[in-house]
């Protein structure tokens, strides 16, 4: 079979257009070279093997000297079928792709949850000359249908009941079959029409009619035609939604923590007020040391594994020991009761029935051809995973550097505990047995949600934990040298410090991110839509050394350090001791401590010169510190412990950490002693340097970092991308983002408008997400009392009422706040479930701080908040569910 390709393309000197023939997922087959006499007009003749009933997909690429350099928008790429019985020959008129602004609209949250619709290819023509007319059309609804019709008769002559049917053969593209012979014109007036499959009714394409040349057709001919995309007059997509992590659910039957089920019985409460979206944290297992420090969602100990907390045991056989299974039901009872979650009793009591689930259950299922194929298809991470839970257990830790043997899992081992005739898989069939169900229990949530056209909008944490399954079996991905992190910000003073190891970002560019893709690819397994942690990490993220317990000693990585040379070019002196090295003086001293100041003197320092000192060997660190006031709690101990940490951290210039004789500015020193040392014209230097470092100096090489990583992310599968992009925001995110098409998170008590106390709401871009707050911040009721005087300049100037603001927020006030974050043009508005109960004064939590989810400035908070009444009480709120629904629906969402 021939098959020609036309394309055109504006093109320089020494650029060069290829053909890619794909394969599915195996990426490019076969890559052709294209000819071309002007540079614009490319063509590319190949003999292939057109079965009929078969298909072809492929893409152009621009190269120079033998190298891609650009290519087409990966997400959808060209198709042609080959569906006539009798052609030998088929010819392509196609268009280059780049990544449209409504890319969003072929994401799996829209073609297959929301506006999902079954595609199916051509059935076979018999036309001795056939025309195809292919078009995309993202704006079609659930329900409708795309045909097309014009002034000649074989278009149906501008009658829609004598149109001609299209298919929809791939994502939003449609292809009309047109017997050639009987076309009557050489051109051709038409447009596209949508028919409602309900209804019959039907709209026109906008805008002037199209007109085409119709091409030489030939017997045992197809031309395939690709127009540029259909016009549509419809109004853009916009969607409401609930933010709740699954651990805060609570129904009737859970057992004392959220679990999968729950999730199950959320989405029917979101459907029924009309909301299309529920987003959940991370879900994967965080078991590290069996105690409520587990309960933190962003520490998990593999990023695939789920965690077993969240098994629903209502689907799963019942214990067949009736005592047992008596005991189960008396503290499922107890635990659900709490107001809070115990985290340690639950993972305890869960672990404990699945154990004795396994010993009744697990051989017959792990025999399943279920089984089987989950196995095979997650053997990779699987097995690790499950190795490392039985060492932890066995050794009593997750820090593997201290298990006294297996620092490294071999090959050999690997194998031996993913054979199920060894004893070594005995030993770990256990936690093979758990994620099975687990894996299982949420796919069958997520094809739930989509049958009630609700996306599932998971999380996917920025960093990895050291004491976990991929630092362990994958080290070379990382620096364990490094502590990420985030700058100072709203959150924290003192900036954050998480722990995690940073990423080794050339070993995981080396090979393509393929750990990030495999990550990815598995999330999409159970969502259709996903927020970005920390999405700033991909440009940059915050590197605190080890030996620092707070952020300010931190430095983004990669980031160019400055020479001793580039400092001194700003008009400051550099004194590489003065400023690198703490500044602690008698007068830093005694502001500091006060009358402990010669307390210590005496203990912590040693004197230098002068009236200058110098931390003591053994705590010259904030690590070292830390462990020098271990379990000391005393208000006393805790603030003598916190001023030697800012001793310490008291340094105009940080070290660059791969390079002695690089450095960067210290992050927020301009409070701190050795700042106030410094004269006016070396302050105005200093100043300077510090806005053109942080502002603009790494702009560019940050761009270029984040577009090595975030398109090969963002294009491993088909969810939605959201992002989440507060704190210290480079200039260059807002332009990769927009590039990229991934939504922001607009938060109007945090704008990115310098200068605005409150963002604007109307100014939100439409792909965004609109909510008032995140589970790291106080909740909407929490932010309105906890600051009188904010919240008044709110009432006012926002609101736009007079007086004194009320307080505690009262319902009413609170309804309008929802009300305006839902008129907000964000294509997403995802509020927090504590914050759509404020607007209901009886159902609301009477204690609104026990409705926060996390403190960031605390490291040791335990996650623990759980919904107060349970989702079945949440569904028969009448009042409160249809105030709801009609808030989005007058919204237009």
């Amino acid at each position: 079979m021939k098959l020609l390709f036309h394309l055109e393309y504006r093109t320089v000197f020494g650029e060069e257009l290829t053909l890619n023939i794909t394969d599915g997922d195996a990426g490019t087959v076969a890559a052709h070279g294209m000819s071309t006499t002007d540079g614009m007009h490319w063509t590319c003749e190949i003999t292939a093997d057109a079965r009929p009933g078969t298909y072809m997909d492929y893409f152009y690429a621009v190269c120079r000297e033998g190298c891609m350099v650009r290519k087409e928008w990966p997400v959808e790429r060209h198709r042609v079928e080959f569906a006539g019985a009798e052609v030998t020959r088929y010819t392509m008129y196609d268009n280059w792709t780049d990544t449209p602004d409504d890319a969003y609209m072929y994401s799996a949250a829209f073609t297959d949850c929301v506006e999902a619709r079954k595609r199916d290819t051509s059935a076979a023509t018999e036309f001795a000359a056939t025309l195809r007319i292919k078009v995309r059309a993202p704006q079609l609804r659930q329900g409708e249908r795309l045909a097309v019709t014009g002034n000649d008769a074989a278009m149906g002559g501008w009658r829609p009941e004598e149109a001609i049917m299209m298919k929809e053969h791939g994502v939003h593209e449609w292809v009309a079959v047109i017997d050639a012979a009987a076309l009557g014109r050489q051109e051709t007036e038409f447009k596209f029409v949508t028919i409602d499959d309900i209804d019959g009714s039907t709209a026109w394409e906008t805008g002037s009619n199209r007109r085409i040349a119709i091409p030489t057709v030939k017997e045992g001919e197809t031309v395939v035609l690709e127009l540029p995309q259909a016009r549509f007059d419809r109004a853009p997509w916009r969607a409401a939604g609930t933010v709740i992590p699954i651990f805060s659910l609570r129904s009737e039957g859970s057992f004392g923590v959220g679990d999968f089920g729950d999730l199950r019985l959320m989405t029917d409460w979101a459907d029924m007020t009309g909301q299309r979206v529920i987003q959940v944290l991370p879900i994967n297992d965080t078991g590290m040391t069996h105690t409520w420090t587990d309960s933190y969602p962003y520490n998990s100990i593999s990023i695939y594994a789920l965690h077993p907390q969240y098994t629903d045991f209502r689907r799963l056989p019942a214990l067949k020991d009736e005592a047992r299974r008596k005991h189960f039901e008396r503290l499922r009872r107890e635990l659900n009761a709490l107001p809070q979650i115990d985290y340690e009793r639950v993972n305890r009591a869960k672990t404990e029935y699945l154990r004795e689930l396994f010993a009744q259950e697990g051989a017959t299922v792990m025999m399943s051809a279920e089984f089987k194929t989950f196995f095979d298809a997650n053997r990779e991470w699987l097995v690790p995973y499950a190795a490392f839970c039985h060492y932890r257990d066995m050794y009593g830790t997750a820090t593997f550097g201290e298990w006294p043997d297996h620092k490294t899992l071999t090959d050999d081992e690997r194998e031996r505990m993913g054979n199920r005739g060894t004893t070594e898989y005995k030993e770990v069939a256990f936690w093979y047995f758990v994620q099975f169900n687990l894996d299982t229990q949420m796919r069958e949530v997520h094809e739930y949600a989509r049958s009630k056209r609700v996306i599932l909008k998971g999380d996917i944490p920025i960093g990895i934990s050291r004491d976990g399954v991929e630092a362990w079996v994958e080290p070379r991905y990382f620096n364990m040298d490094g502590q990420a992190g985030a700058p100072p910000d709203a959150f924290s003073a003192n900036g954050q410090n998480w722990g995690f190891p940073t990423y080794n970002w050339d070993e995981m560019t080396a090979d393509g991110c393929r750990w990030w893709v495999r990550r990815f690819t598995k999330m999409a397994q159970y969502f259709d839509a996903y927020r970005i942690d920390h999405v700033l990490g991909f440009f940059r993220i915050w590197e605190i050394p080890s030996h620092s317990v707070h952020g300010l000693l931190g430095q983004f990585a990669p980031s160019l350090g400055m020479t001793r040379g580039e400092i001194e070019a700003y008009g400051l002196p550099f004194n590489e001791k003065h400023f690198t090295e703490p500044f602690i003086s008698d007068r830093a001293i005694e502001q500091s401590f006060g009358d402990k100041a010669p307390e210590v003197k005496a203990k912590y320092l040693e004197h230098c010169h002068g009236d200058m000192w110098r931390m003591r060997p053994e705590y010259d660190t904030q690590r070292k510190v830390e462990a020098a006031f271990k379990g000391m709690t005393a208000p006393a101990d805790t603030q003598l412990r916190d001023g030697l940490y800012a001793l310490i951290s008291d340094v105009l210039f940080v070290r660059d950490h791969n390079d002695n004789d690089k450095f960067h500015p210290r992050i927020g020193v301009q409070g701190d002693f050795v700042y106030e040392t410094l004269c006016d014209e070396d302050r105005h230097a200093f100043n300077r340097l510090y806005n053109d470092y942080f502002y603009r100096r790494n702009n560019s090489f940050w761009h270029d970092e984040a577009m090595k990583k975030l398109p090969l992310l963002i294009q491993a599968t088909r969810m939605l991308v959201c992002a989440e992009d507060l704190g210290m925001v480079p200039a260059c995110v807002p332009g990769v983002m927009n590039e990229l098409r991934i939504l922001s998170l607009e938060i109007q008590s945090m704008p990115k408008t310098e200068g605005l106390r409150f963002g604007d709401l109307s100014q939100n871009p439409y792909r965004s997400v609109c909510t008032f707050s995140t589970h790291d911040m106080p909740t909407l009721r929490q932010w309105w009392d906890e600051d009188e005087q904010r919240a008044r300049e709110y009432f006012n100037t926002v609101l736009h009422k007079a007086g004194d603001a009320p307080h505690p927020l009262p319902g009413w006030l609170a309804e309008d706040i929802v009300d305006r974050q839902l008129a907000s043009p964000s294509m997403l508005c995802l509020l927090s479930l504590q914050d759509w109960l404020a607007t209901d004064e009886k159902l609301r939590l009477p204690d609104k701080d026990a409705e926060r989810i996390n403190i960031p400035a605390n490291p040791r908070h335990y996650w623990r908040y759980r919904m107060h009444l349970t989702i079945e009480q949440l569904m028969e709120a009448d009042g409160f569910n249809s105030k709801t629904k009609s808030m989005i629906i007058e919204s237009g969402r």
